[in-house]
């Protein structure tokens, strides 16, 4: 039951360290939703080069850098794995992603299982737990480096691109929970989201116009913000940093009857919990 949480910055932004030290509050509440691993990514920034051919030498390390993509993670919490020498590059980043492991598929001591993941030319996180197989099954995936479930999820969402038509359909037929956030590198002022089943998934606005989102609505109010939505099950959306909605669609969410499990909503409020179990509508799977 990962934590997920991550700020698009707008070109209007006064000060960006304030959206910065938002970013790492974010990050301290996401330890409630996994202490295994963490990692942040910061996409864009100072240097405008985007080399993608050594990317799948990121996975496994606890740090890497590509032209102006920088992923740091570690088996350990979070407040473990940031360090504030990170700092200048956060302010300067136009993307920062963050994520939080509560491991469910694949050995939670290996670098190369942590998120995030750089893939042709993407950058994604996932909350979750997928049927791979089925996915296998469906879509034509490479071996995978480690062994968890959101890598194969994150090269089958590669494959698709920006074709919204495309990424719907892939998340029609993902078989279990999956909350996602990802980004094409060459295009670092827009930011793809993502409520597949259950996995919760929320997003608001500061008084600037920077964009958050996060697993846990509560993690948004205790940064100040109040307009608050929290994503549908089945609802794709991509926004661009100056605040427009450049594409947004529906999907069929599926889940397997053991996916309904309480933990999905750790840290939620009671009601909280209860609001979002009420707009459930995924189909559970024969």
């Amino acid at each position: 039951m990962c934590g997920l949480f991550g700020v698009l910055r707008t070109a209007r932004a006064c000060d960006p360290a304030k959206a910065s030290v938002a970013f790492l509050e974010l990050g301290l509440r996401a330890q409630e939703r996994g202490r295994d691993a963490a990692g942040v990514a910061l996409v864009g920034g100072t240097t405008p080069v985007h080399p993608y051919g050594a990317e799948s030498t990121l996975a496994g390390l606890s740090d890497g850098r590509l032209g102006d993509l920088r992923i740091v993670k570690g088996c350990a919490p979070f407040d473990h794995v940031w360090h504030e020498e990170l700092r200048p590059e956060l302010d300067a980043a136009w993307l920062a992603f963050g994520h939080t492991r509560w491991a469910t598929q694949g050995a939670p001591d290996e670098l190369v299982n942590t998120s995030p993941w750089a893939v042709a030319g993407r950058v994604f996180t996932h909350n979750g737990d997928i049927d791979v197989p089925r996915l296998r099954a469906r879509f034509a995936l490479p071996a995978s480096r480690g062994t968890t479930d959101s890598e194969p999820l994150f090269r089958a969402l590669a494959a698709a691109g920006d074709d919204v038509r495309l990424i719907t359909e892939l998340l029609s037929e993902v078989v279990g929970r999956a909350a996602l956030a990802w980004t094409d590198r060459s295009r670092p002022d827009r930011i793809h989201l993502a409520r597949a089943a259950l996995s919760p998934l929320s997003i608001a606005n500061d008084a600037e116009g920077n964009l958050y989102w996060a697993s846990n609505p509560a993690w948004l109010r205790a940064i100040g913000l109040t307009d608050i939505t929290i994503f549908d099950e089945g609802t794709y959306l991509l926004l661009s940093r100056d605040g427009t909605v450049t594409a947004q669609a529906t999907f069929q969410p599926v889940a397997r009857c053991q996916d309904l499990d309480d933990r999905v909503w750790t840290g939620f409020s009671p009601a909280d919990m209860a609001a979002d179990r009420a707009r459930l509508l995924h189909r559970v799977q024969d």
